[in-house]
Order: structure tokens, then sequence, then C-alpha cells
């Protein structure tokens, strides 16, 4: 038996719930492993709130929260090759068995061993973040030089793209909310405060030719207003918003196999992927790390430390 938080219904935060459950069994291509460490991403709370239910697997309720982990496989099941019993590993639960655990099941083919020297705290951080990074620059393709504009990089996704982007040696200009500017100027970041100034007019005054390319972590409004920045408008990459091909920009192209999680992890090994985590929490403390990140509030990544 082990504890896990997750949700009984869709719904807010008043549905979440702590509860004791059994080891789950490894399905064919899953892994069962003890997390030690989980991700707090923005699409936990989309989940509970079944706004995406196509991400469930299928599982009934109750269903645990969170995408991502990092921990020591105990059990393998049908199918599985690459992967031992006793391996270090992290990666997606994308078939739907939560990672807000003390023991959980991911997909093992979107599951990868931890390198010797990467922690599994950075680890855990990297199926979401790092590899959005770096799908969304691969996807860019721009040349060392050029100028990126990353909307919204105050968070664990926009830090993760900024600081593997100064690592290409882009020019990065970020926009965000004024608690997100110490952060993103630590890594190179020439900061636009949302609250402080007329985006549009700043980020012109520091790029008065355009952009060569634009990384939207925002969507909505705001991409419609920063996606005029574009001095092509197929540069605009929006990693949340799927209406960006009307503007004539690309949704991003998101590769979750092992091959781009060990990519990941050995730019986290190298500092070019380096994640800003500014909060761990206990699992007990899984709502209120789950809250930071809903509200907004919360800059860099938020984990929770299971084991």
């Amino acid at each position: 038996m082990g504890q896990a938080w997750g949700f009984g219904k869709y719904g807010g935060p008043e549905v979440q719930e702590l509860f004791d459950r059994p080891d789950p069994a490894p399905g064919r291509g899953e892994v069962l492993i003890r997390v030690e460490v989980a991700g707090v991403n923005p699409l936990d709370h989309l989940l509970r709130s079944g706004l995406v239910p196509g991400l469930d697997g299928g599982r009934r309720f109750p269903r645990v929260l969170g995408m991502e982990a990092a921990g020591t496989v105990l059990a393998l099941g049908e199918g599985v090759d690459g992967l031992e019993v006793g391996d270090a590993v992290f990666g997606f639960a994308l078939t739907g068995g939560g990672t807000y655990a003390e023991t959980t099941v991911l997909s093992a083919p979107n599951t990868a061993r931890i390198p010797a020297g990467l922690s599994a705290t950075v680890a855990a951080t990297l199926p979401v973040a790092g590899t959005t990074a770096v799908d969304a620059l691969d996807q860019l393709g721009l040349p060392a030089g050029a100028t990126v504009l990353v909307n919204g990089v105050g968070g664990g996704v926009g830090l993760a793209v900024a600081r593997l982007a100064v690592g290409r040696e882009l020019r990065v200009i970020g926009t965000g909310s004024t608690t997100k500017r110490e952060h993103a100027e630590a890594i190179g970041v020439r900061f636009i405060d949302y609250a402080a100034a007329d985006v549009l007019a700043a980020a012109r005054e520091l790029v008065p030719d355009g952009f060569d390319g634009i990384v939207d972590l925002v969507g909505g409004t705001s991409l419609r207003t920063v996606a005029a920045l574009a001095r092509d408008a197929r540069n605009v990459i929006a990693v949340g918003d799927s209406s960006v091909p009307d503007l004539g920009g690309r949704f991003i192209e998101r590769r979750l196999d092992r091959e781009n999680l060990r990519r990941s992890a050995r730019l986290a090994l190298n500092g070019f992927l380096a994640p800003v985590i500014t909060a761990v929490h206990p699992l007990s403390d899984a709502p209120a790390a789950l809250a930071t990140v809903e509200n907004g509030h919360t800059s860099g990544k938020v984990v929770i430390k299971v084991a």
C-alpha cells in the first residue's frame, strides 16, 4: 500500500484527496517505479478539471495527479526493453498512472535512465519543461545571434526555453509579470514586464526589425499581440494555443520518446538546461504545490519530494 494525491471526480482544488492504494501493476509497455520526485505542471490541474480527458488512460476514479516523475524501477510490464529493475529513471505517466504518489507506473517508451551525475530532482523537471524547450527551439532552428521572444518567460517551461536559447547563443527577450523578472534576468534574458510597459512598444524598441522567432507560452490575446512582432509568421511557435495556425504560425511538435529525454538529460548535465527550481514540497503538501502553479504565482519549477 502507498499514498497518492488524486481526485474522485472532475473539478477544482476541492475535489483533491489523499488516499491509500495498492501498488499498481505495470501493464504492457509500463514500468512500476518508487517515486522519488514528481514535477508539477499546469497540465495537472487541467486534467483534474476535466479539460483534457484524453490523457487519463481510461483509468477509473480516483485518478492520481501528475504527469512526470523520477524514481527507481520496481517491476517491468510485458514488452519493456532497455530498462531493468533497480534502474534510476525519469519519464512520463502517459497511460494515466499519475505521479503524486509513493509508487506509480510510467510509460516505458517515454521513460529513460537518469545519467550519472544528474539528481532525481532535476531529472523530474525534464519530461515536460526540458523536452518542450528542446522541441520548440529545434522547430525554430535559429542560428546563433538570432533574436527570440519568449512570451511568458517566468514559468518552468519559459525559463527552460530561455536558458537553452541563451546556451545556443540566441539573443533572448522575455515577457512576464513583475515577480518573474529576477529569475529571467539571472539567466541572461532582457525582460519586459507586462504591467510596467507596453509590450509591443518595449519589444520594438529592443528589436526594431522584428524577431527571428517567437515561442509563446501564454496563448489567447497575448499570442495575437506578440505574433505581430515576428519577421516571419511561420516562426511563431505556440506551446499551448492550437489556434496559432490562424496567425500563420505553428503549434509545437512534441517528441516524448526516450531519445529526447536522454538528450534533455545530457543538456541538463552540461548546464544548458538547468531548471530553475523555486519550491520543493513534501507529498503531504502536494495541494499547496499545485495551487502555486494553478494560480500562476510561482516562478520557475515546482516539485514534490516523495521519497
